[in-house]
């Protein structure tokens, strides 16, 4: 049995080594579909692109500049749209990125500051999708529109060593969900009802969100960083370490309602295990912060980054900690890990393109480590009635843990690879507070998700 699995290792390592013949250049284009669904905003639709220019590919398996175009819709109302440039050579020795997005959210997640310490009623939600009560879910939702627009400049100090400057804009109107377009096309007994309360408006009732950072608002603001980056490529790197830190200053004479003051450190390492690309460890360890002890709650649900990408929702899904819910993690301090094999099982030339197939298996994890001031609002009891006259009052459920604790999730993906920077995913994950039955933290961070995506996390 060791004999073959050796074997199979060096055929697969062989394999690989020639594929990697065709050198691409010119232009490249990966259309791909975008399907999904959520219950409370409907079915996603929609379609993304990706532009290559390779050049005369001496640069490949990296390319010179590259585009990306994104449109979702949602069938009740809520809509996606980004738009991305990144361009290495426009600028002599300096790499310039830009991005703009945009998104119309009738049913953003928000299920409160601190992790643990707010209570996720995963009962009432369960009752409600399997038809015996309303569907609670609303409760734990915000509308919210957002836009953000950004441009970043780095430049060399050495081969592998940095400078980073960028300008970031961002407008976030958030309140209360439309009920009428949650509610549309379910049954009476399943519709929020309109008596009772959301988590946003208990937050705002109680001051947990202040009346100044209430509805969002504009922020503008300066990046400065240092990067360290010795990948081996950049779409799919198998070796090498990709290190940033950088402080984000949104101060009030730039335009910013809120001002804030916030910075990130993040670490990454690729270990190539079996060579050629056949099997990689690959690791992230990022750190948000806060200096000072406030900033508005509309910009805490991120992970910061400069460069080709643009910032992301945080903590829980696709491009975080996957399985958990989405923003499940927010707090004015955090600490988010992932971890990865990767494996490419087979690799092939097809139709004059370079094509592999991978499996990996990871882990992702958060904490919050400095939260937001909740002491009081755990304080009170909540609930709600029907009506004036009703003498049933419905209990809400929102204090949880005393403190945060780590929130870890596990899962598996597999990954079609073209030209090296074309990446099409599949992956599950599922947190492993489903299965702490007789703990506190059970089922507080969801029941697992599917994602259909594009690249690496990192």
């Amino acid at each position: 049995m060791k004999r073959l699995i050796i074997s199979l290792m060096v055929s697969l390592a062989c394999l690989t080594v020639a594929a990697q013949d065709i050198v691409k250049t010119g232009l490249n284009f990966g259309p791909l579909p975008v399907v999904a669904f959520d219950a409370d905003k409907g079915l996603q639709y929609g379609a993304l692109l990706n532009i290559y220019d390779f050049g005369d590919g001496s640069n490949y398996p990296n390319y010179n500049s590259k585009v990306y175009a994104e449109a979702s819709f949602f069938t009740k109302g809520s809509s996606l749209f980004n738009l991305s440039y990144d361009a290495k050579e426009l600028i002599p020795g300096i790499r310039w990125s830009s991005a703009l997005s945009l998104a119309l959210d009738k049913a953003m997640d928000f299920y409160g500051f601190n992790g643990y310490q707010s209570y996720y009623d995963y009962n009432a939600v369960a009752a409600g999708k399997a038809g015996d009560s309303f569907i609670y879910t609303p409760f734990y939702k915000v509308a919210r529109k957002q836009l953000l627009a950004k441009t970043d400049f780095i430049g060399d100090i050495t081969d592998h060593f940095k400078w980073e400057i960028g300008y970031h804009a961002s407008w976030f109107k958030e309140g209360e969900i439309d009920r009428e377009s949650i509610n549309k096309g379910k049954e009476d007994s399943e519709k929020y009802p309109n008596a009772a309360p959301t988590l946003f408006q208990l937050y705002r009732k109680e001051g947990v969100i202040s009346d100044a950072e209430a509805d969002g608002g504009f922020s503008s603001g300066i990046r400065l960083g240092l990067v360290y980056d010795s990948r081996d490529k950049e779409g799919a790197p198998t070796r090498g370490i990709w290190a940033e830190g950088h402080i984000h200053a949104a101060p009030k004479w730039l335009g910013t309602k809120n001002p804030f003051y916030r910075y990130s450190l993040t670490f990454r390492q690729y270990l190539p295990l079996v060579k050629n690309d056949v099997l990689t460890f690959a690791y992230r360890l990022n750190y948000e912060g806060t200096f000072g002890k406030n900033a508005p709650y509309y910009v805490l649900p991120y992970i910061t980054v400069m460069g080709e990408n643009y910032d992301r929702d945080g903590m829980g899904g696709y491009r975080n900690v996957r399985g958990m819910l989405r923003n499940r993690v927010v707090g004015l301090d955090m600490f988010t890990y992932t971890a990865e094999m990767r494996w490419r099982f087979v690799s092939f030339k097809a139709f004059n393109q370079n094509i592999a197939l991978g499996l990996s298996a990871f882990s992702d994890g958060s904490v919050v480590t400095r939260g937001r001031d909740m002491k009081d609002f755990y304080k009170f009891e909540y609930g709600w009635k029907e009506d004036v006259a009703s003498s049933t009052v419905h209990k809400l459920n929102v204090a949880g843990t005393e403190k945060d604790s780590l929130h870890v999730t596990v899962g598996a993906g597999f990954r079609f690879i073209m030209n090296e920077n074309f990446i099409v995913a599949f992956e599950y994950g599922t947190p492993l507070s489903h299965f702490k039955k007789n703990s506190p933290v059970y089922n507080q961070d969801g029941n697992g998700a599917m994602y259909i995506n594009i690249g690496y996390l990192f």
